[in-house]
Protein backbone atom coordinates (compact mmCIF):
# COMPACT_ATOMS: atom_id res chain seq x y z
CA UNK A 1 0.00 0.00 0.00
CA UNK A 2 1.04 3.39 0.05
CA UNK A 3 3.01 4.62 2.70
CA UNK A 4 1.83 8.35 2.82
CA UNK A 5 -1.73 7.08 3.79
CA UNK A 6 -2.70 8.11 7.26
CA UNK A 7 -4.86 5.39 9.06
CA UNK A 8 -8.22 7.73 9.21
CA UNK A 9 -7.88 7.77 5.38
CA UNK A 10 -7.02 3.98 5.14
CA UNK A 11 -10.03 3.28 6.99
CA UNK A 12 -12.32 5.63 5.25
CA UNK A 13 -10.82 3.81 1.99
CA UNK A 14 -11.85 0.29 3.97
CA UNK A 15 -15.16 1.25 5.15
CA UNK A 16 -16.07 2.49 1.09
CA UNK A 17 -14.99 -0.54 -0.54
CA UNK A 18 -16.59 -2.87 2.45
CA UNK A 19 -19.96 -0.91 1.41
CA UNK A 20 -19.84 -0.87 -2.35
CA UNK A 21 -18.75 -5.00 -2.17
CA UNK A 22 -21.91 -5.29 0.39
CA UNK A 23 -24.52 -3.12 -1.25
CA UNK A 24 -23.49 -3.26 -4.91
CA UNK A 25 -20.95 -5.93 -6.11
CA UNK A 26 -22.57 -8.87 -4.45
CA UNK A 27 -26.36 -8.41 -5.10
CA UNK A 28 -25.25 -7.76 -8.75
CA UNK A 29 -22.91 -10.46 -9.37
CA UNK A 30 -25.79 -12.93 -7.70
CA UNK A 31 -28.48 -12.09 -9.71
CA UNK A 32 -25.99 -12.12 -13.06
CA UNK A 33 -24.75 -16.15 -11.89
CA UNK A 34 -28.77 -16.86 -11.23
CA UNK A 35 -29.47 -15.33 -14.51
CA UNK A 36 -26.65 -17.12 -15.87
CA UNK A 37 -27.93 -20.47 -14.38
CA UNK A 38 -31.36 -20.25 -15.63
CA UNK A 39 -30.93 -18.61 -19.25
CA UNK A 40 -28.41 -22.14 -19.69
CA UNK A 41 -30.77 -24.31 -18.30
CA UNK A 42 -33.41 -23.16 -20.59
CA UNK A 43 -31.14 -23.25 -23.52
CA UNK A 44 -30.24 -26.91 -22.94
CA UNK A 45 -33.96 -27.58 -22.87
CA UNK A 46 -34.31 -26.28 -26.40
CA UNK A 47 -31.95 -28.94 -27.58
CA UNK A 48 -32.95 -31.86 -25.28
CA UNK A 49 -36.38 -31.18 -24.47
CA UNK A 50 -38.05 -30.81 -21.02
CA UNK A 51 -37.24 -32.89 -18.61
CA UNK A 52 -39.14 -36.23 -18.25
CA UNK A 53 -39.72 -38.84 -15.57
Amino acid sequence: MNNDVSPEQQKKRERNAFIFLTVFLAPILSCVIVGALGFSIWISQMFFGPPTF
